[in-house]
């Protein structure tokens, strides 16, 4: 396994990190065990969850799993989505913020957070607030480094504005959607973390199954996200976007890769990505990403690959300047 240093805190992650969404909800315990083993046996340290994964249950197996290995292993969470039905169990304001750290520490059963993601943006609190609450966490040590995950790149650097004029901890690390399907943090936000020396774990490197080879413009399943979630149907519902999917289907299985191995690999080589997160369902299911560590993505085949898609215009949208 390749280690790579997380932006500038100067923890080494593997070349991939564990999404564990699917933990205690698509996947039961046994098949939870199943692939958090397979990802420890190829050297994967690094594991991605959230306090909204199947509502804490998510936290609560991976507590369970790392239990005899914390020590060895980065392990994030995030918050700000909607844990209950009360009407102050959601935002990123400070009240919020503490609760669910707690919450989230008892579930893990650790005394640390390596990295704590705000999941989202919140527009009813001022950033200072969310901020300056995240500052606190630090302090008590409850949180070690700090994250924002689907934030737009203005929102980004305004959090490090922040910190920076009040000397308080700084986002470390960001975590934004990414796959040859959806290319929009090209334009601004990897740029932003280039210059600002950010981690970047990217999520959705197969497009929410979109590039798994089983979709194109006259293929589609029966099931799956992108077929029964409103959400997915109209992230990925596009027409180019299912014709991209076919013709990367066909290019991978022309090169002898199942398309999932490719689309991680695609994802990991991007010179600003940190590492891709991949998930699964059960051990089957992952093993085609985990395969993206023994490919060879040569710059050529990247551009190849790239080639498929459209590429996001320039953050100026002076097109001129892509020629």
């Amino acid at each position: 396994m390749e280690y790579r240093l997380l932006g500038r805190t100067g923890l080494k992650v593997s070349r991939l990190c564990f999404g564990t969404m699917s933990f205690g909800g698509d996947a039961d315990e046994a098949a939870s065990a199943a692939m958090y083993a397979a990802g420890r046996e190829r050297g994967i340290n690094f594991f991605d969850c959230a306090n909204a994964y199947s509502k804490g249950r998510a936290e609560e197996v991976l507590g369970r799993l790392m239990a005899h290995e914390r020590d060895e292993l980065i392990v994030t969470t995030k918050c700000f989505n909607p844990m209950g039905p009360d009407v102050n169990a959601t935002g990123a304001n400070r009240r919020h913020i503490a609760r669910a750290v707690e919450a989230s520490l008892r579930r893990l059963g650790t005394d640390r957070i390596d990295v704590l993601f705000m999941h989202r943006w919140d527009d009813t609190v001022p950033l200072e607030e969310t901020m300056r609450a995240l500052e606190d966490l630090v302090r008590a040590g409850k949180v070690l480094y700090l994250g924002a995950s689907n934030y737009a790149a203005w929102q980004i650097a305004k959090g490090l504005g922040i910190a920076e004029h009040r000397g308080w901890a700084r986002l470390d690390v960001i975590q934004p959607m990414y796959s040859l399907v959806k290319r929009q943090a090209e334009s601004e936000i990897l740029p932003l973390a280039r210059a600002e020396g950010l981690g970047v774990i990217t999520y959705s490197p197969v497009g929410g199954g979109l590039l798994s080879g089983k979709y194109g413009p006259d293929a589609r399943p029966g099931a799956g996200r992108i077929v029964t979630n409103p959400e997915y149907t109209a992230r990925y519902g596009e027409d180019w976007v299912l014709e991209t999917a076919g013709r990367f289907t066909a290019l991978a299985r022309e090169r002898g890769h199942h398309p999932v191995t490719l689309a991680v690999a695609w994802a990991a080589r991007h010179p600003d990505v940190t590492c891709p997160i991949i998930g699964a369902r059960n051990a089957e299911q992952l093993a085609p990403s985990l395969a993206a560590l023994d490919i060879d993505m040569t710059p050529e085949l990247r551009a190849e690959i790239s080639a498929l898609s459209r590429a996001p215009p320039p953050a100026t949208d002076r097109l001129e300047e892509t020629l």
